[in-house]
């Protein structure tokens, strides 16, 4: 049985985002699932076993965490048309790229003008997301800095655009332009008001900014949460045992592990290693509102330890 695509996501999120666009340059009809912005997420959390960011991709009782591998599983199941017919692993990296240094510089842009504005309890949830704090002063003290950063980043996306091509890799959109996408597309989506005004000296930029934008969100229709979690529940897991001859740790399906993030969010799931490779590894884990579901996290990014 084929088993609908359920994003979990909510409108503002820039990471889901990304996979919007990559659902519309595929042209696919996806559910949606809107979940809260902050915690507590009561039908998130049974299917992730503590992963509370957004987006979480959910094919039957298949879950995946964080765009990396997001982007991955629908290039596997959808390889038509490609999001990275050349330079295969480049593009992947070029993740890191947009969802750490530059992505540190539009949250301080943002934040910097609309951080007194945002309520109490966003802050706290951020500032126990990160590990830190939520600080309107520290965001704003850091503006300059930040502005400079972001600007450069963007000369950067310029120049790799400046031959006049219609995308990052030319003629076809792909995974480097979803990458780039997700910040302009992020600053943009929250200060209206300056959509335009941190890409104005940029104008290859504004131009293919207009043309991802375009390119839509695929056909997307309502599920809610409960009803996702009732698919979990219904379902089988896909994901079979594989054993990797090669883990750098002799890691294999059975042993128990718990995974997180190495940068913020790093609430740690455990369960049973069902299987892993370079990319991926996938663990089985169980709860009352879904039954036996695998979680299935991306290795780049993410730490795994005994549980």
């Amino acid at each position: 049985m084929a088993h609908e695509i359920i994003l979990h996501n909510y409108p503002n999120s820039p990471f889901s985002e990304k996979v919007r666009v990559a659902l519309g340059i595929k042209k696919l009809a996806w559910r949606s699932v809107v979940q809260p912005v902050i915690m507590p997420k009561p039908d998130l959390i049974p299917l992730t076993g503590g992963y509370r960011k957004i987006p979480v991709l959910q094919i039957g009782a298949d879950v995946f965490c964080d765009t990396q591998i997001i982007l991955r599983e629908l290039e596997r199941r959808f390889p038509s048309p490609s999001l990275s017919p050349q330079n295969r692993g480049a593009p992947y990296g070029l993740g890191f790229w947009t969802d750490r240094q530059i992505f540190q510089a539009a949250v301080a842009i943002i934040f910097g003008e609309i951080g007194d504005q945002v309520p109490e309890d966003f802050r706290k949830d951020r500032a126990a997301m990160s590990g830190g704090g939520f600080n309107s002063e520290a965001l704003k003290a850091a503006v300059p800095l930040m502005r400079d950063q972001y600007r450069a980043h963007t000369q950067f996306l310029e120049d790799q655009l400046s031959d006049g091509r219609a995308f990052w890799g030319g003629d076809k959109p792909g995974l480097a332009d979803i990458h780039a996408f997700m910040n302009p597309w992020f600053v943009g989506n929250a200060l209206p008001h300056k959509a335009r005004a941190t890409i104005a000296e940029f104008p290859h930029v504004q131009a293919w900014y207009d043309r991802v934008k375009a390119l839509g969100h695929g056909t997307p229709t309502d599920m809610s949460p409960k009803e996702a979690l009732a698919v979990a529940k219904a379902a089988t897991p896909e994901a079979k045992e594989v054993a990797d001859p090669n883990d750098p740790n002799g890691r294999k399906p059975g042993d128990r592990v718990k995974v997180s993030a190495d940068d913020y969010g790093r609430d740690p799931i455990a369960g049973e290693i069902v299987f892993s490779n370079a990319h991926e590894i996938a663990i089985r884990r169980s709860a009352p509102e879904v039954g036996e579901v695998v979680v299935h996290f991306p290795r780049a990014g993410f730490v795994v330890q005994p549980a």
